[in-house]
């Protein structure tokens, strides 16, 4: 589950405040989330975890001045249920050998000035972006209503993904990286690329918070 920055200049800041993907077999995570919240007075969530802030606030407010939107966005690997019960999101493979049919991407679009800016306030802001998000899939999973389980709210477009959709570019991402793998000096930026980029990122948002 996933908050996208969208900017004047063209370009998607992807967040993903829960910290680490969910999932229901790692229960010692789940109950610190829950923990997490308990103790904090915020709801305790179910199909999501606890929300942490600062990524969150740290790019709102480098970026603010760019910004029109966030998109909040929630997305469900269909298939990967069993009798209402959830299970962990498929793997590449899983995902490639079809084991996953359908997924379900629900998109709410945010504008900027509904944001707070203060970080305590925005704490509470996101965490009721979860709990909606919590809400929306407690009805996809558990709805006693056929109708309403195992679909969003609102209104739906279907759209199916076809080969001639995807191959062109993993063709042209395939060429570029096995070209650049091919010379040393690709391959280092590669490597430098990767550790110097994290560590950095890293860093700035340990200063910023």
């Amino acid at each position: 589950y996933q908050l996208n920055v969208s900017s004047y200049m063209g370009m998607y800041l992807v967040i993903f405040p829960e910290g680490t993907r969910y999932n229901p077999e790692q229960t010692k995570v789940l109950s610190a989330s829950q923990a997490f919240a308990a103790q904090r007075g915020l709801a305790v969530l179910k199909h999501v975890l606890t929300p942490r802030i600062k990524a969150t606030h740290v790019a709102f407010d480098c970026m603010k001045n760019y910004l029109d939107a966030i998109y909040d966005v929630t997305v469900v690997y269909e298939g990967k249920d069993d009798g209402g019960q959830r299970r962990e999101s498929p793997t590449m493979t899983e995902f490639l050998c079809k084991e996953c049919p359908k997924i379900h991407i629900h998109i709410d679009r945010i504008d900027k000035k509904d944001v707070p800016e203060e970080q305590e306030h925005m704490r509470r802001w996101l965490h009721e972006r979860f709990e909606i998000k919590d809400k929306m899939l407690i009805e996809f999973y558990e709805s006693p209503d056929p109708e309403r389980r195992k679909r969003f709210p609102g209104k739906s477009v279907n759209s199916k993904l076809s080969i001639k959709k995807t191959l062109p570019s993993m063709l042209i991402l395939s060429g570029l990286t096995a070209g650049m793998l091919m010379t040393e000096a690709g391959r280092k930026l590669y490597v430098n690329t990767w550790i110097y980029g994290t560590l950095l990122g890293c860093l700035w948002v340990t200063i910023k918070a």
